[in-house]
């Protein structure tokens, strides 16, 4: 218990630190959860074989290539992610030599990372972009804490009132009751940010809250479906007494794209 809030004091110090120390550190802190994250999908997915080490470098580079393209070119390296595809012909070159027992799953983890990970961070430097004004540190923290707000409410509901199951197969701790406590918790928290920040509308702020009270619970479960597929128990041991930074971001991951569509709507 006494590592587990230790390196939560020191998580945080980190994200604070990183969110609000301007442009530049909250980019670095970007691409080093990229990195984190990519490096850990990689070692759960790639088959145990000779040359595992090196797939996971060609994933992790992979992976950041649009990242850091899209970063070095302030956004408009975005455009990168449309021709992701013409370089899948690199990465089957790549295989042909690697012999390796499964070329094409391995591609295939090469570019589940780019789209499960290094995408979403992507549309986070959007999220992040308030027009007229530039780099908006309110807003990821803002999204940070609904998303920090609902897993951490939705479990303490959960674990004190939970009695039907939500999603058995996969997580057994999961309940009805505490995702429907956790999202209600959430938009009163969404609330009370419109009050203090506005960086964003109340009605952006609430939507913001559903889109987390929804996604980032489907997040947490999809991440626990690919540890269950595995037979793990966390994505990596980065943290201690909190697993991996995947298990650490994993609804933030999966909220990004449709917090990043949902702002899109209201902003037009």
């Amino acid at each position: 218990m006494k590592q587990r809030a230790i390196t939560a004091v020191f998580f945080a110090i980190a994200m604070i630190g990183g969110v609000y120390g301007g442009l530049i550190p909250f980019r670095i802190l970007s691409l080093l959860i990229a990195a984190g994250c990519l490096w850990e999908l990689m070692g759960l997915l790639l088959p145990e074989e000779d040359g595992k080490s090196l797939r996971q470098i060609i994933g992790l580079v992979w992976g950041l290539a649009p990242f850091v393209a899209a970063l070095a070119l302030d956004g408009v390296g975005m455009i990168s992610i449309i021709v992701v595809p013409a370089f899948v012909s690199l990465l089957l070159l790549i295989e042909l030599f690697g012999r390796s027992a499964s070329p094409f799953s391995n591609v295939g983890t090469y570019l589940l990372g780019i789209f499960y990970i290094s995408v979403p961070l992507l549309l986070l430097q959007s999220v992040a972009w308030k027009s007229g004004f530039g780099y908006a540190p309110n807003r990821v923290f803002g999204l940070l804490w609904l998303v920090w707000t609902n897993d951490t409410l939705a479990y303490l509901i959960g674990s004190k009132i939970g009695r039907t199951k939500l999603f058995p197969r996969i997580s057994p701790n999961k309940t009805w009751e505490g995702t429907l406590g956790g999202i209600v918790c959430t938009v009163g928290m969404a609330w009370l940010l419109s009050t203090y920040v506005d960086d964003y509308s109340v009605v952006q702020w609430l939507v913001l809250a559903a889109v987390v009270g929804v996604f980032g619970t489907l997040g947490d479960l999809v991440e626990s479906m690919l540890k269950r597929s595995l037979g793990v128990k966390d994505s990596g041991s980065l943290l201690p007494g909190h697993g991996g930074l995947l298990d650490r971001f994993d609804a933030f991951l999966f909220v990004l794209p449709f917090a990043w569509l949902a702002l899109g709507i209201l902003e037009n």
